[in-house]
């Protein structure tokens, strides 16, 4: 059923694209772990072993904290329609803010996008299939549009500001850097 691959094979990655959400892994030696479920067409895969994902201004930020302490991600997909898959990928990732020079680069692999925080860098070493037979089906209707429009009513200063407020610790008062690398 299941199987290991050393990095992401076209069948894998025309399955990927599929997808229209997948869920972010990410933890400290002494942090909770977190799971978030991302989409709107946020995630470029640029080779067999790197991805890039986009990752937009939300209620917490756990993901970059835990990423500048720890480097170790993993990205899982599941098949809600069509023929059942988990992909899992593991890795390790690193932020990418602003002000980083590989800020522009990285942006210009995605439609602007309002609220954009930081883009994730993550380099594949595991690929990972499993069978997803328990996995229910769904039927997707539509991407939300409440996050795009939040972010074009606050505006830049609004975000940022929100992001003083609300992004610049994770749940265990981990920094994110999240002011000093964007602003």
């Amino acid at each position: 059923m299941g199987q290991l691959y050393s990095d992401i094979s076209e069948e894998l990655k025309r399955f990927v694209y599929e997808q229209k959400i997948f869920f972010v892994g990410t933890a400290t030696a002494d942090s909770r772990i977190n799971i978030s479920p991302k989409g709107m067409d946020s995630l470029r895969i640029v080779d067999g072993n790197r991805v890039v994902w986009l990752n937009l201004t939300g209620s917490a930020n756990e993901t970059s904290a835990h990423v500048q302490e720890d480097s170790r991600m993993t990205i899982m997909f599941a098949a809600f329609e069509g023929k059942p898959l988990i992909l899992r990928l593991y890795g390790t990732a690193k932020a990418v803010h602003r002000n980083d020079p590989e800020w522009s680069e990285l942006l210009s692999l995605f439609k602007p996008v309002p609220g954009a925080r930081q883009i994730f860098d993550f380099a594949v070493d595991l690929v990972q299939t499993s069978c997803g037979m328990a996995v229910p089906f769904f039927d997707y209707v539509e991407d939300r549009e409440a996050l795009r429009n939040w972010a074009e009513k606050k505006g830049e200063e609004g975000l940022v500001e929100y992001w003083r407020r609300k992004n610049q610790v994770s749940l265990d008062g981990k920094p994110t850097n999240i002011i000093e690398k964007n602003t």
